[in-house]
């Protein structure tokens, strides 16, 4: 459990939710998202216990209005805390039974606050941002990044002498890619400006302009390291920290489920 911590400490926590509502989803998990969290939802509470205890000092919000009946919630939270020590919960529900949010809060001691599901998300997404920042869940970690060497639509196309050059991507996060090409590329040294690159994750069509930071060899392959401009848009960012979650959630759904 040590060397847990001492990991959690450089690369951040994982946070679940766990039965989270489509408010819940849409306003705070998306919100969270953009601020470079690792998320995950999960609907199945025995499955999810199974699996944090190999994630022993994660975060997990539990809404105890689905699932099971609230006795049983007590229960199942309870059980989790008392043999994960290290794990930090939360709660949402609907209910304005004030006896409930003070036996969560006071008996159960849940780290994470309790929140009233029927509220302005956007007040809760606060709190709940401003919770988890003094935590440190992030950790050292600034940017998250999936691995898209198994993706077989993680492709790379960009114009060079004239011609287009293909390449596979092998991970991504907001601030660039690494990368192979079919060819060799000598002319992409370091400080290279690259533009009018476009990236292909799963059915997502992004155009982006990189510079290049280094490559490295990798077996008989050389990997290029290409690290986004301060000119790229956006909206593109939020579509690769979208992109990022969605294939964390699958490797973290096959390995749960």
């Amino acid at each position: 459990m040590g060397d847990s911590n001492i990991s959690s400490d450089i690369t951040g926590r994982k946070v679940f939710f766990l039965f989270p509502t489509a408010y819940v989803q849409n306003q705070v998990i998306t919100e969270l998202i953009q601020h470079e969290y690792e998320v995950y939802i999960s609907k199945d509470a025995r499955h999810l216990a199974q699996a944090l205890k190999k994630y022993t000092d994660s975060v997990v919000f539990v809404n105890i209005d689905e699932g099971m009946p609230e006795p049983e919630w007590e229960k199942w939270v309870h059980t989790l805390m008392t043999a994960l020590p290290d794990l930090k919960v939360g709660v949402f529900s609907s209910t304005p039974d004030e006896k409930i949010r003070d036996k969560y809060l006071d008996t159960l001691h849940v780290k994470c606050g309790y929140y009233n599901s029927k509220l302005d998300m956007s007040k809760t997404t606060a709190k709940i941002l401003e919770v988890l920042d003094e935590m440190n869940v992030k950790g050292r970690r600034k940017y998250l990044r999936a691995n898209t060497q198994s993706e077989s639509v993680a492709t790379i196309n960009m114009p060079v002498g004239g011609g287009f050059i293909n390449g596979a991507i092998r991970d991504v996060s907001v601030v660039g890619v690494s990368c192979t090409f079919e060819e060799e590329m000598t002319m992409l040294r370091k400080n290279t400006l690259l533009k009018d690159i476009q990236i292909r994750l799963q059915t997502m069509l992004l155009k982006v302009e990189a510079v290049v930071f280094g490559s490295r060899l990798d077996g008989h392959e050389k990997v290029f390291v290409l690290l986004f401009t301060q000119r790229v848009d956006p909206e593109v960012k939020v579509k690769i920290r979208k992109y990022i979650q969605q294939s964390l959630q699958h490797k973290m759904d096959r390995e749960i489920n």
